[in-house]
């Protein structure tokens, strides 16, 4: 309903747009700066104390039509809408209850959602002194404990600016994160010579098909229990996910002798239910510990990436294949996609050349 009613704002240049947190409402607008500073007119929101409902819509609407007459006319006072603010501080606790309840309104609960729950904003949250009121300064502390231009620190800065936001403080952190992927080097990786035999270790079969499927599709350890298992029983070599990180894709075998090999067809999938990702990939990670893998899970997805360049698969379908943007693709596994495209065009330019005249040549 209150799409409409914005629409409809928009279409008379109101300039005030009604905007839902949680079971409140609130409006955002340009509005001058709060008493106190002296930044310049910008966007910024006004707690409306009412609720998402019939009701609390109608006033919303009336409000919007007021503030937008005051801006219009330079009249605009911030006195009375900051006496609609709390009067009591609210806990870190009870902010983080209402965003956990809002974030799962806005999205459906799935092993997915769970995961990036947890990872992303719980744990995050969890750092905060849960007893004390938000605020912005302990928020700020909490990043500067992480390290700069860190995996860590990005998200820490995304988690934490998301919370102010919904609880209506005007938080931007996001200069304060510079994270990006980090270039892999040679001696991260295994040799497909360790991975064959690393594979050997694994007694239990179900596990061993799932160290088979990770290494043979660099998929994302959880993304083993995401397969189409239906298309792999059919004997299709490349295998379908259904849904993962980044959502479904098609992948295929790289070296497809490992799928045949291997006869990954046959379908042994170790008994998990109830999880969600994370839990998945922590399991995977425990058997690996436990059959003294000198690696871990991801390498076998790294190592996939760069088989696919050694083989000539095109980076953009690779890319495709992984879940990856191509940028993120080129950040990552840069130094051998840099090789790999220099080998390419030398062979390219010498494919009819005697190798010992190259040879003189040099």
């Amino acid at each position: 309903m209150n799409l409409e009613i914005n629409k409809q704002l928009k279409s008379l240049n109101i300039g005030v747009a009604i905007r839902q947190k949680g079971r409140r409402l609130y409006l955002r607008a340009t509005l001058p700066a709060k008493p106190g500073s002296d930044r310049p007119p910008h966007q910024q929101e006004i707690s409306l104390g009412v609720y998402a409902n019939a009701d609390g819509l109608d006033f919303a609407k009336q409000e919007a039509f007021k503030i937008g007459a005051a801006i219009a006319t330079k009249s605009f006072s911030w006195d009375t809408y900051l006496r609609l603010q709390p009067q009591f501080p609210i806990s870190v606790k009870k902010w983080v209850e209402r965003f956990e309840n809002d974030y799962f309104n806005r999205r459906q609960r799935t092993p997915k959602s769970e995961t990036t729950w947890d990872k992303d904003y719980r744990l995050t949250f969890a750092k905060l002194p849960q007893d004390e009121p938000l605020t912005i300064e302990n928020c700020l502390r909490l990043i500067g404990k992480t390290q700069p231009n860190s995996r860590a620190r990005q998200r820490y800065v995304m988690a934490l600016g998301s919370l102010c936001r919904f609880a209506g403080y005007e938080a931007n952190f996001n200069g304060l994160s510079k994270y990006s992927p980090k270039e892999l080097k040679p001696r991260d990786l295994p040799d497909d010579r360790l991975i064959i035999k690393c594979r050997d270790l694994i007694k239990d079969p179900t596990w061993q098909w799932v160290y088979g499927v990770l290494a043979t599709y660099g998929l994302r350890p959880h993304e083993v229990f995401l397969i189409d298992i239906e298309g792999v029983i059919k004997m299709n070599p490349n295998v379908w996910v259904t849904d993962g990180k980044t959502g479904s894709r098609t992948v295929y075998p790289f070296p497809a002798e490992w799928w045949e090999k291997w006869e990954l067809y046959y379908v042994q999938m170790p008994s998990l239910t109830g999880k969600n990702n994370s839990a998945y990939g922590a399991k995977i990670l425990k058997q690996f510990k436990k059959y003294k893998i000198p690696f871990n899970p991801y390498d076998l997805r790294h190592k996939w990436a760069i088989r696919t360049l050694e083989m000539g698969l095109d980076v953009t379908l690779a890319a495709k294949q992984m879940g990856h943007s191509r940028q993120i693709h080129d950040k990552i596994y840069h130094r051998w996609i840099d090789q790999s495209i220099h080998e390419e065009a030398f062979n390219r330019i010498h494919e009819h050349d005697d190798p010992t005249s190259i040879a003189k040549k040099n």
